[in-house]
């Protein structure tokens, strides 16, 4: 373990994957933000973080507005990358494969919750279309669709992103701009005399850091390091499992992010294809337990796509993990900013699935809130501790 280079910090980062990084990078890339950044990661490997497992993709198919322009930001900057980290010459621009998502509704209800989103997502600009089974079919042959009504689809900014990229290079950035990355692990989290604000942190080393905020950019560990604090958060390690797999028949184009009323998903995935499910027993886990359930693919999810896909009929495996999503139990959306009594323990927790496509928006929201006070882009009190305390649900229907 690494001790840090110094006694006192402005802002220490509690976790230092994609939206550690990203809170990081993006205050140093403020203007108006002068202080000093510690970032304690205890896997500098990042082997388990759900960074290194995640699928990688991006979609503006939300059913709140908010959450559409988080995720139109998202790709805006991952399509101009090199232009937001300031058009270094090293910066490779990312690719972001518009395949889009494709939501497959069985019931009238359903179908109409699609029209609805479909609305919002126009109102925000998305390229959002809602289309009947006899679009779906002409689009897209090679589906089964004799149970399906309706579905959305999008192929302007959704789909498959390489996040690690921006990953990579706002750690790399954060660095050379001076923060400080060390690999450790909080133990305590001390309160001043008051109880409303954080005084310090200590290390797994036993070294005592003075902050003048903390991050809580933990990932499925959030709700520990909030436990630290004496606070209570709905957040808890969820397994989610990815399969890999080779088709004997190829599909003749991209096949969209397609959404099976079952929750089974499948995509293209360069020559292969990606398909993904939760457990049926959707329980917490220990946020060690990484082990597989080898059945669900025999016995749940190579049967959905074959009956959704009948060219899925004859596959090979090719590769498979279970990674993790940090669950908010209360409503499936992030918990951001700052708490409503501590008042500079930030949040950057539960985000449930949507923490790579959101770490942008996010990451400069939370730079604004620690350098201003308030968000300038947009306003992420949606999000905020508040609803937590109260039970109040944020409703955002699109959750996979």
């Amino acid at each position: 373990m690494q001790t840090p280079l110094q006694n006192s910090y402005d802002v220490v980062i509690i976790g230092g994957a994609m939206l550690g990084s990203a809170v990081a990078w993006f205050l140093t890339d403020n203007p108006d933000f002068d202080g000093s950044i510690l970032v304690v990661e205890r896997d500098p490997t990042y082997a388990q973080a759900a960074t290194s497992l995640t699928n990688s993709c991006i979609r503006q198919q939300f059913s709140a507005a908010i959450n559409v322009q988080i995720s139109q930001f998202g790709a805006d900057f991952v399509k101009n990358f090199p232009r937001y980290m300031g058009n270094d010459p090293r910066v490779p621009q990312p690719r972001l494969h518009s395949f889009g998502y494709l939501y497959l509704a069985d019931t009238p209800a359903f179908a109409a919750a699609l029209r609805d989103a479909q609305t919002v997502q126009a109102a925000c600009g998305a390229g959002t279309r809602h289309m009947t089974r006899d679009e779906i079919a002409a689009a897209y042959p090679f589906y089964q669709l004799d149970d399906i009504i309706a579905g959305n689809h999008n192929l302007v900014d959704e789909g498959y992103f390489d996040g690690n990229t921006l990953f990579d290079w706002w750690r790399r950035s954060a660095r050379e701009r001076g923060v400080d990355y060390i690999t450790n692990e909080v133990t305590a989290i001390t309160r001043d005399a008051s109880g409303t604000r954080v005084q310090s942190v200590t290390l797994a080393t036993g070294d005592t850091i003075a902050c003048g905020h903390v991050v809580n950019a933990a990932g499925t560990r959030g709700a520990q390091v909030a436990a630290m604090a004496g606070i209570s958060i709905p957040v808890e390690p969820r397994k989610r499992y990815t399969f890999i797999f080779e088709a004997a028949q190829r599909l003749d184009r991209d096949l969209p992010l397609t959404i099976d009323p079952s929750g089974v998903h499948v995509r293209t995935d360069g020559q292969y294809y990606m398909a993904g499910c939760p457990p049926e027993d959707d329980q917490p886990v220990d946020p060690t337990d990484f082990t597989e359930d080898h059945s669900i693919w025999e016995d749940h999810v190579w049967p959905t796509i074959a009956t959704r896909i009948p060219q899925f009929e004859a596959v090979k495996l090719r590769n498979s993990w279970a990674g993790h999503y940090d669950y908010n139990t209360l409503d499936q959306n992030a918990i951001a900013g700052p708490h409503s009594g501590v008042v500079n323990f930030i949040f950057v927790n539960g985000f449930s699935g949507h923490g790579f496509q959101q770490s942008p928006a996010m990451g400069r929201g939370i730079a604004e809130w620690i350098t201003y006070g308030a968000y300038r882009t947009l306003d992420l009190t949606p999000f905020g501790y508040t609803r937590i305390a109260k039970g109040e649900k944020f409703i955002e229907k699109a959750v996979i």
